[in-house]
């Protein structure tokens, strides 16, 4: 197959070349995420000036 000696070192071309795939279309999905630490931060920017005075 392609002139790989093992069906394991094919797997393992086939398999981290779809890893390299996912990897890029999760990160094209999750580009402009915010994530769980927005909410926390903007509590910490309202927080802060009340800490000036």
């Amino acid at each position: 197959m392609l002139g790989i000696a093992s069906t394991e070192l094919a797997w393992a071309y086939i398999l981290s070349i779809l890893a390299a795939i996912f990897c890029v279309i999760y990160g094209a999905v999750k580009w402009n995420d915010a994530g769980p630490y927005t909410e926390e931060l903007q509590a910490l920017d309202e927080w802060a000036p009340e800490q000036k005075d």
